[in-house]
């Protein structure tokens, strides 16, 4: 029987890199070969986000190359978007299956009843409604790149007026304690130093059939005591979440590393309230300020979105005033586009487009500015840093555990590894150089 080829395409987060990976781990046990995108598979699976409309033109444009690559290759789309709209999907030409929320995880059951659609014809279409995605699926994934994404929650009960992730993955619900430690320690066995903890609303940890019995923070200490894994990362948790305990513990903590990554959205208590966040600015401060009492090298990530329906130009320059005033290390710039079936859609007034794309290359250059001082404090410094397979004109990259991006000269001994290094200077490309360092510069530049 000859062995049919699949390939995957991950569009989005985290969350959607873990699943797939564990979505073609289920198929490769099946029998089918995992391939490239480019390399005529049988089956192409491409696993979708719906957080902007950019996101949604992309899943497009991903079809069409599938086509040219194997015109009668099959085309299953899943993911956030499959789940908003499946009808509109199910008339790209090319596609053949859409998989939503309920379903992605019966991809490979669901198989055997794919056909291939013919001309002129939908795709076919396997869509429970969101109340339908109750059960938990763990995941993780592998050999993508050099940390692992271990997903440790999913859905969102956080009825945020910008936002259609409660709509795509349904409510919160989390694996136990003991389920994610047992997936640390396999994937521990597999040579992996470094775990990125990843979710919808990962703070929210917990709940399992809408009762909570265990906590995130509880999650933070059990991992802490798993053998094998280096470096622990909370991916994005927020900010009513974040605890003074889990700050405190991750300060001492043996494995988890001095790095958050924490959703504002907006500066301005009026744009939140609009947005129907729970938390105000002053909370926000709070927690950058404690991150940076008990971890003063810390590096702290922020979401921001520009052009929220209601946002005045002068609610802008208080989202930018806070923001450079606040010792945050980079900024995830994100600009509102309208989603059906989200609150914001009502309010008014819109900003206009271009206002909004002025507003976002304001705080592109923010972030680059918070990037750059963020380095510079940290030249002189010993620290560790874990080496990525990602080599180009002789020279590899990695991350300290402080998420700075250090370049150093390739040494194939380093891909996967962590080393102690000296933090120099930075280059040309906003990445820090290492050299003279003291415990490293010998295995570096032999």
């Amino acid at each position: 029987m000859t062995v049919k080829k699949v390939a995957f395409y991950t569009l989005g987060c985290k969350l959607n890199f873990s699943e797939t990976s564990t979505l073609a781990r289920m198929m490769e046990q099946q029998g089918y070969e995992r391939v490239e995108f480019n390399q005529q598979p049988d089956i192409f699976i491409i696993n979708t986000c719906s957080v902007t409309d950019n996101a949604d033109k992309k899943c497009r444009k991903i079809v069409r190359e599938a086509q040219k690559i194997n015109p009668d290759g099959y085309v299953a789309i899943l993911g956030c978007y499959a789940q908003l709209k499946p009808k509109e999907i199910s008339e790209i030409p090319g596609v053949d299956a859409v998989l939503g929320a309920a379903e992605k995880f019966r991809l490979v059951e669901l198989m055997p009843t794919f056909e291939k659609v013919q001309s002129g014809q939908n795709a076919q279409i396997f869509n429970s409604p969101i109340e339908h995605a109750i059960d938990y699926h763990a995941s993780y994934s592998l050999n993508d790149r050099t940390r692992t994404f271990l997903k440790v929650q999913d859905g969102c009960d956080y009825p945020c007026a910008y936002c259609t992730i409660p709509l795509a993955r349904g409510k919160s619900r989390s694996d136990t304690v003991a389920n994610v430690i047992r997936a640390a320690r396999e994937i521990a066995e597999r040579g992996v130093k470094e775990i990125v903890l990843t979710g919808v609303n990962i703070g929210d940890f917990g709940l399992i059939d809408g009762i909570r019995n265990e906590t995130f923070f509880d999650l933070v200490k059990a991992l802490d005591e798993v053998e094998g894994i280096e470096r622990f990362r909370i991916s994005s948790i927020e900010p009513n979440l974040l605890t003074d305990e889990i700050i405190a513990f991750v300060a001492q903590s043996k494995r988890f590393v001095p790095h958050f990554h924490v959703p504002l959205q907006s500066g301005s208590n009026r744009v939140l309230g609009l947005m129907r966040r729970r938390y105000k600015r002053e909370l926000y401060a709070d927690r950058v300020a404690k991150i940076k009492e008990l971890m003063p090298h810390a590096c702290i990530g922020v979401d921001v979105i520009v052009g929220h329906p209601g946002e005045t130009e002068v609610e802008f320059k208080e989202t930018y005033m806070f923001l450079n005033e606040l010792p945050i290390s980079y900024l995830h710039v994100f600009t509102y586009s309208e989603r059906p079936n989200t609150t914001a859609v009502s309010i008014r007034p819109v900003v206009p487009g271009h206002i909004r794309a002025e507003r976002s290359k304001m705080l592109h250059i923010l972030s680059d500015k918070k990037r750059r001082a963020f380095y510079e404090t940290q030249l002189s410094r010993e620290a560790t840093v874990l080496f990525e397979e990602d080599v180009e004109n002789g020279m590899m990259q990695g991350f300290t555990e402080n998420y700075v991006r250090v370049v150093a000269k390739y040494d194939p001994l380093l891909i996967n590894e962590t080393l102690v290094v000296q933090l120099t200077d930075i280059n040309a490309d906003g990445l820090v150089n290492v050299t003279e360092a003291p415990q490293a510069v010998a295995a570096l530049v032999h």
